[in-house]
């Protein structure tokens, strides 16, 4: 049966980072959609954006492209952003899919979620800059995020990504009708993946979801990228758990 996947990115990313995966979706006869978020990608207005802005702009999406029964899909940060649009849109959402995604806590921030290193350097490079922004530096994102592509290859997609609005990562985030909703719920683990110490992806974060479906597959944070045919198939079978 075909599915409606709408794909959520991570900071520093844009919906031209689930290209491949996309492609591989639609394949399979699936229709994919993958936004790009409010203040994310080239060329984007940054200043001013908040956690909200990403929020509005998906449940829009979702309105616009008049879609039902949605397999709302995040990676990473867009873990954050699918929560709230569960909340949001409720009743277009048919499973939410979490890839080693942040699940926040009620009342928490994005920032509330990570080691304190990451937030400390995060904040210094933020306060750095002319815009209130942040780009992960190329030492962390080849050894922690993509440590199993070519080095061309890691070093290509770095060039690409765009510094993070810093201020979507401070914005405390009410979930509690996030925690009460009755959508399905699936966690796609990377087993290789680095981005955070072991364990805090699965299942530190897993387990907050309550009941859901675990799947897991071998790759680092970014396997949209170094394994875009296995993450689709592995979209699909979370999606029909």
């Amino acid at each position: 049966m075909s599915k409606a996947f709408v794909l959520i990115h991570g900071s520093w990313h844009g919906g031209w980072a689930w290209q491949e995966v996309v492609r591989h979706l639609s394949m399979m006869g699936h229709r994919a959609e993958a936004p790009t978020l409010p203040g994310h990608g080239p060329g984007a207005m940054r200043v001013g954006i908040t956690h909200q802005d990403c929020v509005r702009a998906v449940a829009d999406f979702i309105h616009q492209h008049r879609l039902e029964n949605v397999v709302l899909v995040g990676h990473s940060f867009g873990g954050s952003v699918i929560q709230k649009v569960a909340e949001e849109v409720p009743e277009r959402i048919e499973r939410t899919v979490f890839l080693d995604a942040l699940i926040v806590e009620d009342g928490h921030c994005v920032f509330d979620e990570l080691p304190a290193d990451y937030v400390t350097m995060f904040n210094q490079l933020a306060g750095a800059s002319s815009d209130d922004t942040m780009l992960i530096p190329w030492e962390i994102w080849r050894e922690n995020f993509i440590q199993d592509a070519p080095e061309s290859l890691a070093r290509s997609l770095w060039e690409q990504l765009s510094p993070e609005p810093n201020q979507v990562n401070l914005d405390k985030l009410c979930l509690k009708r996030f925690y009460s909703l009755a959508i399905p719920k699936s966690f796609i683990h990377f087993c290789h993946d680095r981005a955070l110490p072991p364990g805090y992806f699965h299942p530190r974060m897993s387990s907050r979801l309550g009941a859901f479906t675990l799947i897991e597959m071998d790759g680092s944070h970014e396997v949209m990228f170094t394994r875009p045919e296995e993450l689709a198939n592995k979209i699909v079978e979370a999606s029909v758990c």
